[in-house]
């Protein structure tokens, strides 16, 4: 029995030996995607709004209509369709509200949301984005046919320093 633990220990020692080791990856390696006909990439720096990070990706303006599964529908000027990717960065969940971002016009005039575009296009009203969650979708608006997207009001939702989200931040396109 005195020469078990000697046999173990020889094994640890010879056996055990260090693999050379790579440090591990410190980003995910997403694949890239091809960017939609209509649309055009955005290549922004990332934006915060309390704890929700956001990722402008694509940008299509002067849509004349949009399709879903069960209508088609025509804007009243021009429809503006941005890719974002929003991130919470808190330890905490945020309540996430798409009809609360605004899109800013050349002529500093504020437009919410369409909410018949993002219900034909099956786009989130409202959702809880946990900790560390990652959410990529679409945001839809209508505006005048004479009019340029310039800028994204974004609002990232409550947070237990702001429980009221007042200010936004503004994100140029």
């Amino acid at each position: 029995m005195k020469l078990l633990p000697a046999v173990v220990a020889l094994a640890l020692l010879t056996g055990c030996e260090a693999a050379p080791s790579t440090p591990a990856p410190t980003t995910y390696e997403l694949p890239p995607r091809q960017v939609r006909p209509d649309e055009t990439a955005l290549k922004l720096p990332p934006a915060k709004n309390g704890d929700t990070e956001f990722d402008l990706i694509g940008l299509a303006a002067g849509l004349p209509s949009i399709t879903g599964s069960h209508a088609e529908m025509l804007p009243k000027g021009q429809y503006v369709r941005l890719r974002l990717v929003v991130t919470n960065t808190g330890t905490s969940s945020v309540l996430f509200d798409t009809k609360r971002q605004l899109l800013v016009d050349d002529q500093g005039a504020t437009h919410p949301s369409d909410e018949q575009a993002m219900l034909i296009k099956r786009q989130p009203a409202q959702f809880d984005l946990g900790h560390g969650v990652r959410v990529e979708f679409d945001l839809y608006w209508d505006i005048p046919k004479d009019r340029k997207p310039i800028t994204l009001r974004a609002f990232g939702g409550p947070t237990i320093t702001d429980m009221k989200n007042v200010n936004g931040t503004d994100i140029k396109l």
